[in-house]
């Protein structure tokens, strides 16, 4: 079935990777030299369109062992995407179209970003399930719209990461048969060989999950490794792990051994290599004939993505609404009126923000058809399932409860994955104190710029007898740290809607929301305030009693109401404090410098922070002037009211220390006097 041409096409790939990682004095040739027969097979079999990347119906592809970046470069190059041979001259060099690992909305052609390893196949996983979901919801018959697979090239490093294991489930357990995983198994890892820390039977692993598996004992073997994808395409009832026995660094000295993994090969090296494939080009020379190679598979794309857009004109003409909403999710919009007849609350009421949350997540399962989530076997705590939908799964593919098990890694990976794919609104969901485990994914999606929901519950010491082990303590200021995400932890039910809809507009970044379990009050002023107020991060609450406060406090989440009893409390004794909601730092950040003057002003230095967490950041905000009233150790088992009583959440604490900071104020300028 393959000719000669195949064959120097797949060398073509791995005279491309030596030329950008020896041009580039840095690189991982092994896994690009093993993996190149097997990339070069699946760019055969995959259905895509070079001049359209963004072509929905089109096949993805995850190279989740991302260090073998030149090996996805050379292909997206020689398929005819926008990558060009000055771009692989330019590999891994600052703002170039090639970066060390594959960067999503950098490289053309590049469907995910990679590089942690296992978190590729995690966002795979989240792929295949978009496809599944939106398949059950858009197709009908004779209009198979959604009809695609997902595939991935995964390493050994892959496979021992702990993420491996909970996406391997779910996925076995989704029977997400549309996704293709080519294990790239050469036997070695960076330190040396995989005998010394990875012997399971990986065979037996993955059928336990309930995955399909195939093997292929020789890596160089086309026509197997075809028939091997061929088997798999044809699996409708599981997922499919096609083993591939590669030898690492193929040709290249010390082939076959851990040294070649990361190691440049060197003009030696490189040669030795090259003259084993029987390649006796320039660098960087491809011949016609290969490129002409590579181009049928782009006008077989091509050609599928234009008979895919007349079976979608006649689906238009045949299901006019469901098109419309299908083109709207593709597109990341929201339909008209979805943020109509959201809750109204008035002061006097109480309510959790998991509970506000709740409400709001069926406001926008009615009004966003595509909206859908899951959570880490918390639905029944967190309180985000749809209430009148069935869970996603193999006989209710439609179905917009994600369970994911305890699975908060694998879960925030899915919800990347399904994001990457498009056409979702998603949302995550678990415990705050557990988004520890989902961190890394987070910080995937805030580098991919994807608009991806965390809803985090439970999100103080509140929790009281759950103890320190349930307690957040560093977590908010942590994800404040982290560049690309915004964090928002409302105040009272106001907060949470105005919230709720800043993460539903998002297109270009993830958004975390920190709830309470714990009943909020309706605050004074947010009805009036919140509206504008939270959409730039922070705002003043309450003003002061006359022209200028004396002081400030500021406070986000439950502690907001805490704060509005202190100034309650002070402006008795004739101390005019104002009051600042801050639900979100990251966007305070974003305002102009006349805005942040307006709610801090600069000669007001008397301040207090107050939030029932690490007080690191805040200082930012109070400066050297002022204090915060926060937790800088663990949590504690006990009374909730009664531990927020002992860490100094009372009004008469934060009075006192008010009154302390002013009585040092006037003794600092006593004695400059």
């Amino acid at each position: 079935m393959f000719d000669e041409t195949d064959q120097l096409s797949v060398d073509a790939i791995r005279a491309l990777s030596i030329d950008c990682i020896e041009h580039a004095k840095s690189g991982h040739p092994g896994m690009p030299l093993g993996a190149a027969p097997m990339a070069y097979v699946l760019t055969k079999q995959m259905t895509f369109n070079p001049t359209d990347s963004h072509w929905f119906n089109r096949d993805r592809f995850v190279l989740s062992a991302g260090h073998g970046s030149a090996l996805l470069y050379s292909m997206l190059h020689l398929a005819g995407f926008q990558v060009s041979l000055d771009d692989l001259k330019n590999y891994r060099s600052l703002n170039s179209n090639t970066p060390g690992h594959p960067e999503f909305g950098v490289t053309e052609g590049v469907d995910a970003s990679t590089g942690p390893l296992g978190q590729g196949l995690g966002m795979a996983v989240g792929m295949a399930m978009a496809e599944q979901h939106l398949a059950a919801r858009y197709n009908r018959p004779n209009f198979s719209i959604i009809d695609h697979h997902t595939f991935v090239i995964a390493g050994d490093g892959d496979l021992m990461e702990g993420i491996s294991h909970e996406a391997g489930a779910l996925a076995g357990h989704l029977k997400l048969n549309r996704l293709i995983v080519l294990y790239d198994s050469n036997d070695n890892s960076l330190d040396g060989p995989t005998k010394n820390t990875f012997t399971e039977c990986i065979k037996e692993r993955f059928e336990a999950y309930g995955w399909n598996y195939d093997f292929v004992p020789d890596g160089n073997d086309l026509d197997e490794i075809n028939l091997a994808i061929e088997r798999a395409k044809a699996q409708k009832e599981k997922p499919t792990l096609i083993e591939i026995k590669s030898i690492i660094g193929y040709g290249a000295p010390n082939a076959g051994t851990h040294r070649v993994h990361g190691n440049i090969l060197g003009p030696k090296g490189a040669l030795t290599a090259k003259k084993k494939y029987g390649w006796h080009y320039p660098e960087f020379f491809i011949p016609q004939h290969v490129y002409a190679r590579f181009s049928q598979f782009g006008i077989t794309g091509k050609k599928a993505e234009e008979k895919w857009k007349r079976l979608f004109s006649d689906y238009q003409n045949q299901y006019p609404q469901l098109a419309e909403e299908l083109e709207t999710a593709i597109k990341g919009d929201l339909p008209k009126g979805w943020s109509v007849d959201l809750p109204v609350y008035d002061e006097g009421e109480a309510e959790a923000g998991r509970t506000t949350v709740h409400k709001l997540i069926q406001h926008f399962a009615q009004k966003v058809p595509y909206f859908w989530g899951g959570s880490a076997d918390l639905f029944a705590s967190n309180k985000t399932n749809i209430a009148d939908q069935t869970l996603f799964a193999p006989e209710t593919p439609e179905g917009r409860n994600i369970w994911f098990g305890v699975r908060e890694f694998g879960e925030a990976a899915a919800v990347n994955g399904i994001a990457l794919h498009g056409g979702s609104k998603i949302y995550a969901s678990t415990f705050f104190v557990f988004s520890d485990y989902m961190r890394n994914a987070i910080r995937l999606a805030a580098l991919q710029k994807i608009p991806v929901t965390y809803l985090f519950t439970h999100d103080s010491i509140a929790l009281g007898p759950d103890g320190p082990t349930h307690q957040p303590i560093e977590h908010l200021a942590s994800f404040r740290a982290m560049p690309g995400v915004v964090t928002l932890r409302p105040g009272d039910p106001v907060e949470a809607v105005e919230s709720w809809k800043l993460a539903m507009r998002s297109t270009d970044h993830p958004t975390i929301l920190a709830l309470t379990r714990q009943d909020l009050p309706v605050l004074s002023g947010t009805k009036q305030r919140a509206h504008r107020g939270v959409a730039r991060g922070a705002y003043v609450l309450s003003p002061q009693t006359g022209t200028k406060p004396e002081g400030i406090l500021i406070a986000s989440g439950s502690e907001l109401g805490l704060a509005l009893r202190a100034q309650e409390r002070l402006a008795k004794s004739g101390t005019p404090v104002s009051v600042v909601s801050m639900p979100s730092m990251e966007l305070f950040e974003q305002q102009s410098e006349d805005y942040k003057e307006s709610i801090l002003p600069r000669d007001v230095t008397l301040r207090i922070s107050i939030e029932m967490g690490s007080t690191f950041g805040w200082d930012r905000y109070v400066g050297f002037d002022g204090a915060c009233i926060g937790i800088d150790g663990f949590g504690a088992s006990g009374n909730a009211a009664e531990f927020m009583r002992l860490k100094g959440f009372t009004v008469e604490n934060v009075v006192r220390t008010y009154h302390a900071l002013k009585e040092k104020r006037s003794s600092i300028c006593h004695l400059k006097k």
